[in-house]
């Protein structure tokens, strides 16, 4: 499967962008999808993810209550709303789809990725 993400942008601190992840190739519906993030100097980090029946959500504790994660299996998209957004929030956002039976929120497990799309939030 590949994926794209876009959406990303410049925005002021306690704004919103909503990224999107298009998937081709393979159908996402047999794959549990997540988001992760890497910001300048850092590793990359788990930000949320969805399993593949939309019923389960995770999210690293920074994000909690500001970000949603959702997925639209018929149109073959994964999407990651960001409301509230503060300057820490600033980095490059993957999305990133994980196979197998089993779900899960380790970076190592995700084995297929997009390029990653531009979060700046100013202050």
């Amino acid at each position: 499967v590949q994926l794209q993400a876009s959406g990303g942008g410049l925005v002021q601190a306690g704004g919103s962008l909503r990224l999107s992840c298009a998937a081709s190739g393979r159908t996402i519906s047999s794959y549990f999808m997540g988001w992760f993030r890497q910001a300048p100097g850092k590793e990359r980090e788990f930000v949320s993810a969805i399993d593949r029946s939309g019923a389960r959500t995770d999210y690293t504790d920074s994000v909690k209550g500001r970000f949603t994660i959702s997925r639209d299996d018929a149109k073959n998209m994964v999407y990651l709303q960001m409301n509230s957004l503060k300057p820490e929030d600033t980095a490059d956002y993957f999305c990133a789809a994980k196979s197998g039976s089993y779900y899960d929120t380790l970076r190592s497990f995700y084995n297929y990725w997009g390029q990653g799309t531009l979060v700046t939030v100013s202050s």
